[in-house]
Parts: C-alpha cells; structure tokens; sequence
C-alpha cells in the first residue's frame, strides 16, 4: 500500500479549496474514506486546519492535478521524492551513561597495562575518553588516581570484546609493519596496589 501524503487531512483541506476534483481522488490520493472528505468540504470536520499545498512541498505536481481534473477516473499519484528521507546518524560522540563515567579511568589503566600496543587515539575510541585523560591515568596525575583500579572495559561495558579484540588485532598489525617488536604487558605501578 502506497504511503499517504504528509499532513494528509490539510492536504485534503488544500485539494478541496484549490481544485476542482471529486472527494473521490482526493480521498484516494490522501487515503480517508470519501465521507470524511465530504464532511471537510462541508465544515463538519478540519475546522481551523489550514491547507497544506502538496505542489509547494514536492508532494504532487501541477499537471498531475490538471490531469485528474480533467479525467475523473484519473488518480493523483505520490511523487517518489515526496517523503523526506531520514538522515543516517553520523560520526558523533559516543555517550557513556553516567553511571559508567567514573569507571573509565580504571578501564583506560587495563588497557594501558595489559596491551600496551594500543594507541592514545584506539584506547579513546574504545572506552570514549579523550588523549588528555589517558595520558592523566598513565602519569597518575588524574584527580583520582588514588582510586583507580585497573579493570576490563568490556566487564565495565565501555566497549564491546569485538571492538577490543580488533583494536588489538589493528595495533599488532602496525607494530608487524614498522617491523618494531610487539611489547608485552609490563607492570605498571597500578601493580603495586
């Protein structure tokens, strides 16, 4: 079944003023029973809708109009581009819930104890975080590196075992291809604690 119109009563409203077709096409072309159309036209129903021109708004073009006036078996039909399209969600910040948030500094002290190979920008893209709060966790200068514990971003939930394990995969790979050697997990003075 075709989509109606966008706003199809203020459509109806607008074909009933400004056209000469019979409620017939107009409820065919807005999908409303033929009755309900009559009652617009009549007043019993739309009071105070204003018209919704579907030619200004790419719904239907003129000489489609004229052409279902001039034949009244004739059917508006719904431009293909009448609907707008709906925007993909672009490359945006991720959100970390709040309850999470405090939890990013002892995922960031994992990931810089146990993969190492990992890079500033590929620990900020897992857990979400920016190379300024990195490289505060690696210093232990963070405002509370006092109480950071290193754990697993994935039991946190900052990011997914997939993400992680391809994150590694990427930063071995690099390492592989400048030909310097991949570093193993060394203690850290998180050790200590």
């Amino acid at each position: 079944m075709a989509q109606p119109p966008l706003m199809p009563k203020a459509t109806a409203v607008w074909l009933i003023e400004k056209t000469s077709l019979s409620f017939e096409q107009i409820a065919d072309f807005v999908q409303m029973h033929p009755l309900e159309v009559q009652a617009i036209a009549d007043g019993e129903v739309a009071q105070g809708i204003i018209g919704y021109d579907p030619v200004a708004n790419g719904q239907v073009t003129r000489e489609d109009i004229a052409r279902a006036e001039a034949n009244g078996a004739a059917r508006l039909t719904l431009a293909p581009n009448a609907l707008p399209v709906a925007k993909g969600r672009g490359k945006g910040g991720r959100y970390t819930p709040v309850a999470k948030r405090n939890d990013r500094p002892d995922g960031i002290a994992w990931l810089l104890r146990n993969h190492p190979e990992l890079t500033e920008a590929q620990i900020g893209k897992l857990v979400g975080t920016t190379k300024e709060t990195i490289q505060k966790v690696r210093d232990r200068t963070h405002w509370n590196s006092a109480n950071i514990k290193p754990r697993d971003p994935v039991i946190l939930g900052l990011c997914s075992q997939g993400t992680l394990n391809a994150a590694v995969s990427a930063a071995q790979e690099r390492l592989r291809a400048e030909g310097a050697p991949i570093p193993t997990p060394v203690p850290t003075t998180f050790d200590s604690e």
